[in-house]
């Protein structure tokens, strides 16, 4: 339920990092990732992941709940089946377990694709996401069916505990994907390429949000263990805490520097900046999920580190591939899920086990099994990240070829909660249409246009501020409160279209 609540956690983080006027849209998006992710996933997205029998690539069985014996009177061990039916106790805890984590992937995107993508869309990717491509490649790695997890003939064992790779890679190969082919928000580059940024419209919310994730991260790995009932599982769900906070911290602080002296280098001015701060924190826990808990606290303190870096330059190279990426989630969520992935079994103290024999890592064991176990990993994040790739960049095209992708310009332009929605972030803003036509007279009166009938107009810009009641946007007034402001420069969500 805590890592359930890391949705709340999204939801602000996303809100706060959107512009106003399309607030309830990300909000609409975050709510249906909970209703639209739990019947996929139930219907056909655990099944695909843990329905046993299985094979190799995929499970098979216990679609929409079927097969399973709800009150049955013994437990077989090993999850195993008997006569087609589920006879596992723990089928429904496991569902609901397995189910949040694929809401996270599948919320990786909706943050990446924010403030262009049509509502269609987003409810064919989330279905889609939650109910087929992030189950086939959990499935790869946690089921015992599995083929990473199997070894394929190999004796391996992919290392992922809780997802750098299942959950992170995955969600943020998609977002990459989503992100590509949607192209970038209106007025987020100039015509000659340079990054002109669109800040969201509260950074208090995405604070907020991001705290939330922090505490839902530390049940995330923390309760991968799924249980807490044998000798040693208090110190695997200890040292998996530890490790998450040691990587979050490390990643946040190595991020904050990197940022600084890369803006300084640029010529950018000195910055100590919080919203990089955030998103390197995250980035690092996002690292921690692979091996958090067969790591020493010192290797987690050098994998968020690393992270940290490793953020702030993926975010530079995002954006000079032109991809708009509003919260970062690629940098975050890919980039932060491939260096956790690779640095797992790398440092790992227990690492492959190979005919009962735990190797390590190797650091600390050191042989060729260790280093095939390394091998391993990279064979899983490619394995994952290009099935991921590939299904969502064949989704998302075709998405894009029959027009469900992208919204029109001009429900871009003038925002998509009141086009879309018909509902206000903040009911309270007072809205004014500024229109260089005259005003029609009518008997020696003028009469005042209808904000609500002058929205449906699109020939009218329509101009959101929060206290204002100055004369026309290129001459300067006074706002309620006696300041006097230039109105262009309001809020982040203030459009002007003048003709």
């Amino acid at each position: 339920m805590f890592i359930f609540f890391m949705q709340c956690g999204f939801a602000f983080l996303e809100a706060g990092s959107v512009r106003s006027s399309n607030t309830v849209n990300i909000l609409m998006k975050n709510t249906l990732d909970v209703f639209v992710g739990s019947l996929s996933f139930f219907a056909f997205g655990y099944p695909f992941a843990y329905g046993r029998p299985g094979n190799s690539f995929i499970g098979h069985n216990n679609f929409f709940g079927a097969n399973v014996q709800y009150f049955e009177k013994s437990v077989i061990a090993n999850n195993q089946t008997l006569g087609g039916y589920e006879t596992s106790s723990s089928y429904f805890a496991n569902f609901f377990f397995q189910y949040v984590f694929a809401a996270t992937a599948a919320t990786v995107v909706s943050g990446a694709v924010a403030e262009r993508a049509d509502f269609s869309c987003y409810i064919i990717y989330s279905f889609t996401i939650t109910g087929f491509i992030y189950p086939v490649g959990a499935h790869w790695v946690w089921s015992p069916d599995g083929w990473l997890n199997t070894g394929a003939g190999t004796g391996l064992s992919m290392q992922d505990y809780a997802g750098s790779c299942v959950v992170h890679v995955c969600g943020g190969m998609a977002a990459l994907a989503g992100a590509k082919i949607l192209g970038p928000r209106l007025g987020r580059f100039s015509d000659d390429g340079l990054d002109k940024p669109i800040p969201g419209h509260s950074v208090p919310l995405v604070s907020l949000g991001a705290f939330i994730l922090l505490v839902g991260f530390l049940c995330f790995n923390g309760a991968s263990i799924q249980r807490i009932s044998k000798n040693g599982d208090g110190l695997e769900v200890s040292l998996s805490v530890t490790n998450t906070i040691l990587s979050g911290s490390a990643a946040g602080l190595s991020s904050m520097l990197t940022h600084r002296v890369h803006s300084m280098v640029k010529g950018k001015g000195k910055y100590w900046s919080l919203l990089m701060t955030i998103n390197g924190g995250l980035t690092g826990m996002v690292a921690s999920c692979a091996g958090c808990n067969d790591i020493a606290p010192w290797a987690a303190l050098l994998t968020g580190s690393v992270a940290g870096v490793v953020f702030v330059f993926a975010r530079q190279f995002v954006l000079w591939l032109k991809i708009d990426d509003p919260l970062d989630a690629i940098s975050v969520h890919l980039f932060g899920g491939t260096v956790g992935t690779l640095a797992a079994p790398i440092l790992a103290i227990r690492g492959q086990t190979i005919n009962g024999v735990s190797v390590g890592g190797p650091i600390y064991g050191g042989g060729v099994d260790a280093w095939r176990g390394v091998g391993w990993s990279l064979v899983g994040l490619f394995s994952i990240g290009l099935w991921s790739g590939l299904c969502c960049f064949t989704l998302f095209t075709t998405l894009d070829m029959v027009g469900l992708m992208r919204i029109p310009k001009s429900v871009e332009e003038s925002g998509i909660d009141m086009q879309k929605h018909g509902e206000h972030a903040y009911p309270e803003t007072f809205v004014r249409i500024i229109d260089d036509r005259p005003e029609t007279p009518r008997k020696n009166k003028v009469v005042k246009r209808n904000v609500a009938s002058a929205l449906v107009d699109k020939s009218l810009p329509a101009i959101t501020t929060s206290a204002w009641d100055g004369q026309h946007p290129s001459e300067a007034g006074s706002s309620t409160n006696g300041c006097i402001e230039d109105p262009t420069r309001l809020s982040p969500s203030t459009a002007y279209n003048r003709k």
